[in-house]
């Protein structure tokens, strides 16, 4: 993991560097060499009211275009890295195509508020409780999902919000401890000991998961 992350931020830089120069191929190549992290991200935070009428793929492809459009923009005042700058706007995607889909249906203050909470702007313990029981559980125990997904959705709702979203950003996003700092704009050492207390939340999860599994299997 680690040896693939170096390559890949080498080959990162030095796409940057050319697209930087001009290259559009090189933009093109950056913008592939991340699609896979950003896919995650996605369908990690893609409301289930929303996975009916868009694919992750969808909300990707449409962040690519602005990417493309505002590629000068970030040459001139690069604030962060290629990557965080490239799913800050896959991200912002995502909450506007959640508001264009589902915000209409919204009538009052309360319903704005659950929209803004659902949009893609944190992770949620409903989201998080999906992505473990898809790679934890094999389709034919589509029971055993069902059986335990209150109970998983129970743990991991019972973590701090900012707990949750360490979790979520390493543990699913695969994002580095660095990137996670900087992007939540806490310390280093605040978002290690953060993910250590959040990893210590999921080992019970993945073991109820387990437990759940073996009686019901």
């Amino acid at each position: 993991m680690a040896d693939s992350l170096e390559k890949q931020t080498a080959s990162d830089a030095a796409l940057l560097d050319r697209a930087i120069g001009g290259s559009g191929e090189a933009l093109d190549q950056l913008l592939a060499l991340h699609r896979s992290r950003l896919h995650r991200m996605v369908s990690l935070r893609m409301d289930r009211h929303l996975q009916g009428r868009l694919d992750a793929s969808d909300v990707i492809q449409d962040a690519f275009v602005e990417a493309l459009q505002r590629f000068p923009e970030y040459v001139k005042t690069p604030k962060t890295s290629f990557f965080l700058w490239l799913r800050f706007l896959t991200r912002q995607k995502l909450i506007t195509l959640y508001r264009h889909h589902v915000g209409a249906l919204a009538r009052d203050a309360r319903k704005e508020v659950a929209i803004e909470a659902r949009s893609g702007s944190m992770a949620t313990s409903e989201g998080l409780a999906a992505q473990l029981l898809a790679t934890e559980t094999s389709p034919s125990r589509a029971a055993v999902r069902e059986e335990v997904k209150a109970e998983v959705q129970t743990a991991l709702g019972g973590l701090e919000p900012l707990d949750r979203e360490v979790l979520a950003l390493r543990h699913f996003e695969h994002l580095s401890n660095a990137e996670v700092a900087e992007e939540l704009g806490i310390t280093k050492a605040a978002a290690s000991k953060r993910y250590i207390r959040a990893a210590q939340r999921l080992k019970g999860v993945l073991a109820l998961l387990r437990q759940q599994g073996a009686r019901l299997g």
